[in-house]
C-alpha cells in the first residue's frame, strides 16, 4: 500500500509517517503542501491520501478538489485542526472520504485506514 502525506509541518509529517510505519505502511510519498501533493498524485498512483487543510500554495481542501476533479475516487482523509461543523461539511461537500482531528492517536489513524485500505 502506498500513502501520500501532504502537510506543511515537517514535524506533523514525521508523526503521521511514524504512525503509518507502526501500522505496517512503508511506501509513503511526502508533500510539503497541496501543490506538491497534487504534483506527486499525478506522477505516481497511491492507495490513499492523508492531507492537512491549512497549507501554503494550495490548501488541503483545494488539493482534495483537484483530486476529485480529476475523476479519482482514491480515499482522502483530512487530518486537521479544523473541527468546526461548517468546515467538516465543506470538506464532505468537496468529496473528502473521512476526517481526523489533530492531535490524534495512532489507533485512530489505524481505524480510519482500515475502513478504506488493507493495513
Amino acid at each position: 500500500m502506498k500513502v501520500l502525506v501532504a502537510d506543511d509541518s515537517g514535524v506533523m509529517r514525521k508523526i503521521i509517517i511514524r504512525s503509518l510505519n507502526a501500522c505496517g505502511v512503508s511506501e509513503i510519498v511526502e508533500a510539503a503542501d497541496g501543490s506538491e501533493g497534487w504534483k506527486a498524485f499525478q506522477q505516481e498512483p497511491v492507495d490513499i491520501v492523508l492531507t492537512d487543510w491549512n497549507m501554503p500554495e494550495m490548501s488541503g481542501l483545494d488539493f482534495l478538489k483537484e483530486i476529485r476533479g480529476s475523476g479519482s475516487d482514491v480515499p482522502v482523509i483530512m487530518i486537521t485542526t479544523e473541527a468546526e461543523k461548517g468546515k467538516v461539511i465543506e470538506a464532505i461537500q468537496a468529496g473528502v472520504t473521512d476526517y481526523l482531528c489533530k492531535p490524534f492517536e495512532q489507533e485512530e489513524l489505524r481505524d480510519k485506514l482500515e475502513k478504506y485500505v488493507a493495513v
